[in-house]
């Protein structure tokens, strides 16, 4: 069945999208803002969270669906998905902690760049090959 890892990993991190989407909105509704961060700080950090989710995850899914498509192995296609799915929820989670610098935030970022490289390295090396 093709696409099978892929869809997984998009379906969890589509609900991860929703969540971050549902916190915004919530927060929207605390700070009765209904356009942009109304100067507030928890609504700008909910934003900028689902916002940087909304920018990395389409691209390394994308990336993802491509190496499946090219029969890579099971093993690299779930290490690229569980990078993305594992860094996705680090960095919610460390951006929800601190605005500032922290663990998550790093650790998040770090697997979101090593699922994209990786990705984007097995891309270049079929269309290449």
């Amino acid at each position: 069945m093709p696409f099978k890892i892929t869809a997984f990993y998009a379906g969890l991190n589509g609900l991860i999208l929703l969540v971050l989407a549902v916190r915004v909105a919530r927060q929207r509704g605390k700070s009765n803002v209904g356009l942009g961060t109304g100067g507030d700080a928890t609504l700008e950090r909910a934003i900028r969270i689902h916002g940087n989710a909304v920018e990395s995850i389409p691209i390394v899914l994308i990336l993802l669906g491509l190496a499946e498509a090219v029969g890579s192995s099971p093993l690299l296609l779930h290490g690229i998905g569980a990078a993305l799915t594992l860094g996705r929820l680090l960095h919610a989670w460390g951006l929800t902690q601190s605005s500032g610098r922290s663990l998550g935030r790093l650790a998040g970022m770090s697997l979101t760049w090593l699922a994209l490289v990786v990705g984007a390295l097995r891309a270049l090396l079929f269309a290449l090959g």
